[in-house]
């Protein structure tokens, strides 16, 4: 990665940590999920207001890491107004970004690229996708909370 590029890309999750998006209650929420990893000590919950199929409004709450954070932020602005199933596919992407080598960065993510490098540092890409998953859940309205062990 070129070093530019490096710092660009710890200076958008640095702002993302420092100053969250979305980070509220939201009332009423028509899904809700709870999300843990316990190796790092995050915990994160996700409200999701559905018009339809799509995604009115969500919002996040919980303590993290700064890639948890972060992650959640950036999650939140990148799925409102998607449909369900948009969302799972931005999901998948996103998952796919942090996990398999061979994952093109081609710009469909967006400022979620930023989170590439995660991919050379197993243990935080559980930090990345908790609140992934968590959102996940919420859509699928899973009752278990979700955890990252």
């Amino acid at each position: 990665m070129i070093e530019g590029a490096r710092e660009l890309y710890q200076e958008v999750i640095l702002d993302h940590y420092r100053r969250p998006r979305n980070f509220h209650a939201l009332d009423p929420a028509d899904r809700h999920a709870q999300g843990r990893n316990p190796l790092c000590g995050d915990v994160v919950e996700v409200y999701l207001r559905l018009d339809d199929d799509r995604i009115a409004d969500i919002a996040f709450q919980g303590q993290g890491c700064a890639i948890c954070t972060a992650s959640s932020s950036l999650m939140t602005e990148a799925l409102v107004g998607h449909t369900v199933d948009e969302a799972l596919e931005l999901f998948a992407s996103f998952h796919a970004l942090l996990t398999d080598e061979g994952a093109a960065t081609g710009g469909e993510l967006g400022k979620l690229e930023v989170f590439a490098g995660v991919r050379e540092f197993p243990v935080r890409v559980k930090c990345a996708t908790l609140p992934w998953h968590t959102a996940r859940a919420a859509l699928e309205q899973r009752e278990q909370p979700v955890t990252t062990e």
